[in-house]
């Protein structure tokens, strides 16, 4: 559980890298928005999942890495709505 837990604070923290440099570039390229939501709704089940397995460590590591994902792809919507013009 440890372990786990340790790679789902990990991916959230290196996700964030994602949604800083999201909100720098103010524009979607090379990425589809489909995994994102999938990998968002997965880090969803994980966060039921983790409980029933007595997995917190798990749990709130995923709590991190699903807050990231969610923002990410608020993120990727609002831009793919709102295109800013390229330098």
């Amino acid at each position: 559980d440890i372990i786990n837990g340790l790679f789902e604070l990990g991916g959230g923290i290196i996700l964030w890298i994602n949604v800083l440099q999201l909100y720098k570039d103010k524009q979607i390229k090379g990425v589809h928005w489909t995994p994102v939501l999938f990998f968002a709704l997965w880090g969803y089940w994980n966060l039921y999942y983790y409980p029933s397995l007595d997995q917190w460590a798990s749990f709130w590591g995923g709590v991190f890495l699903v807050i990231a994902n969610t923002v990410w792809f608020i993120q990727m919507v609002y831009y793919i709505k709102h295109p800013t013009p390229s330098s």
